[in-house]
């Protein structure tokens, strides 16, 4: 009776570590199977890592905004979930026009946290993250990003109806 219970104990262990784990994989690619696609222009940063393998990291023009595109209340602060509303530009890039603290009903937004803010002065910049700031890819593209971190470039996000994103791809301009 007792190894039965222990068997019992370890298959319910077993499963909710599988249930956590699938849960945390399809939150990850449900936005491509799901969402629109947008461009956002972008630029390498910080091409390699010893740790992480061949990837770089990005900084996207919506990846610091203009306080005043936030006019509610109450104030913003650090690590707060924020949707940015997008519109696209006449070359089909999207820009950010809003931040706003509730996830709009309609039109193309993306869902990030503001960080690096300071709660005790006013700031004209925020910071804002998006889960996308990492791009890998085989070496031989990460060695090519290296050589052109001066160059702009184009990703390719895919965006859920919640407004998680996904980075689907990386194009030099």
């Amino acid at each position: 009776m007792k190894s039965a219970k222990s068997i019992y104990g370890l298959l319910v262990a077993c499963l909710m570590q599988t249930a956590v784990l699938a849960g945390e994989y399809l939150g990850a690619v449900a936005p491509h199977w799901s969402g629109n696609t947008i461009k956002l222009k972008a630029a390498p940063v910080d091409p390699r890592s010893l740790f992480r393998g061949d990837y770089a990291r990005l900084q996207y023009d919506i990846s610091t905004l203009p306080s005043s595109l936030y006019r509610g209340e109450p104030a913003l602060r650090e690590n707060e979930r924020v949707y940015v509303r997008l519109e696209q530009d006449e070359q089909g890039i999207s820009t950010a026009n809003q931040i706003v603290l509730r996830q709009p009903e309609q039109g193309s937004f993306i869902r990030g946290r503001i960080k690096y803010g300071d709660p005790w002065k006013e700031k004209t910049e925020l910071t804002l993250k998006y889960g996308i700031e990492a791009y890998f890819a085989p070496r031989r593209e990460i060695l090519a990003l290296e050589k052109s971190l001066s160059a702009v470039a184009i990703a390719e996000v895919s965006l859920a109806g919640n407004g998680r994103a996904a980075l689907k791809s990386l194009a030099i301009d």
